[in-house]
């Protein structure tokens, strides 16, 4: 297996975006990533495209040709392959786009995701949303994703004392970081109290709890290591990229509280980088509802079991704190179009890493983790990257 290094990055600005297409979001996050390359398109051997609901959203499936055709590479005849994995999308195509460098099927490839998700009504979007949850067992019954959550808030509040003012943390710290992003659906402060205050949506969880859903796309160009800095002169190694799955369904796992396909892919990410939860100095993790940000630190090691409430109420996740999270502003602030939050973890980890995340930077380490997460967590993507030596 060849080492795997990201040798472009690009990214759309997430939000509303009812002026732009799908193909032009998805065309103009690989064009960026393909310029950062310094890359011409004939040198390309593939695309794999993460989306999660194309035929529900816009009533257009084979998405993946559909890029190539109005990127005008219709005529290369290029292997183009979409991979859907709910919201999970995007992490899991950019396991496909490593394997296919790293077993040395292709030499370059371009990893995109992408997601129209305000093009229909809210009620629409969100009945096309719950349904990465197990429809025959919880969506029928009237569960939503908001509610599923919270039911796993409840319990995490009853076994570990964690509170609504802890929870109400990782919103205020995702919309300071959000401030700061210019890519981000939301660039706004808030309050805990504001937090507190919001309308409720699924109690314990209320409006700031819970991320928006948001149109945009994020790509990222993969190559071999040997002979990256003929392509950028900060190469990224993915040292590790790892996927596990779980029951779809809640009242199916050994305990709501604790994500076991993150722990279990986590677990085969350090192992196969050689390193520990300790090493790392910046994360992007799934805070598609403020509990689920508490559940991924605790299963990624970076806090005890019960201990993420007071360890983001102390700001230890905070810009500079032990673990810088999710300094985009994560799904809460930059946006949560679903197949495009996989890419875009990595597009975010790779500027950090380069030095180049101007206001939002964090202190430089050797060592970043994305973590991707489907439905209520039925599948887990942990990528870890670090810069090339």
């Amino acid at each position: 297996m060849r080492d795997v290094a990201v040798l472009g990055v690009g990214q759309t600005k997430f939000g509303e975006l009812w002026d732009r297409s799908f193909r032009e979001i998805g065309i103009e996050a690989g064009l960026q990533a393909l310029v950062d390359a310094k890359l011409a398109s004939e040198n390309l051997g593939g695309l794999f495209l993460g989306n999660m609901a194309s035929g529900g959203l816009l009533e257009q499936e084979h998405i993946a040709p559909l890029i190539l055709d109005y990127a005008g590479l219709a005529g290369r005849h290029l292997p183009a392959v979409r991979i859907e994995g709910g919201g999970a999308s995007g992490g899991l195509a950019l396991h496909q786009g490593f394997l296919a460098v790293a077993s040395g099927l292709y030499d370059y490839v371009v990893v995109g995701g992408a997601e129209k998700l305000t093009d229909v009504p809210d009620s629409t979007a969100s009945q096309i949303v719950s349904s990465t949850a197990d429809h025959e067992w919880e969506v029928v019954f009237g569960a939503t994703l908001p509610s599923l959550w919270a039911l796993v808030a409840r319990r995490h509040m009853h076994l570990y004392g964690t509170t609504r003012e802890q929870l109400a943390h990782v919103a205020v710290q995702a919309h300071e970081m959000g401030s700061k992003n210019p890519n981000a659906h939301f660039r706004n402060r808030v309050t805990v109290e504001q937090v507190l205050g919001a309308a409720p949506v699924a109690e314990p969880l209320g409006v700031f709890d819970c991320a928006p859903l948001s149109d945009g796309a994020a790509a990222v160009v993969l190559g071999p290591l040997e002979g990256a800095r003929r392509h950028t002169d900060t190469p990224i190694q993915i040292r590790a990229s790892e996927v596990a799955c779980d029951t779809m369904a809640l009242h199916h796992r050994r305990d709501v509280t604790a994500n076991d396909a993150t722990v279990a892919a986590a677990r085969a990410a350090f192992s196969r980088a050689r390193r520990s939860p300790k090493d790392v100095g910046v994360a992007e993790v799934h805070d598609g509802y403020s509990i689920s940000a508490l559940l991924a630190v605790e299963d990624l090691g970076f806090s005890e079991k019960g201990r993420a409430g007071p360890d983001f109420a102390s700001g230890q996740f905070a810009l500079g704190g032990r673990v810088s999270v999710n300094p985009s502003g994560g799904l809460k602030a930059q946006g949560r179009p679903f197949g495009a939050v996989g890419v875009a973890q990595v597009v975010e980890l790779v500027r950090q890493l380069r030095g180049d995340a101007k206001e939002r930077q964090a202190p430089a380490t050797d060592l970043a983790l994305a973590h991707d997460l489907g439905g209520t967590g039925a599948t887990a993507v942990v990528h870890l990257l670090a810069r090339a030596g």
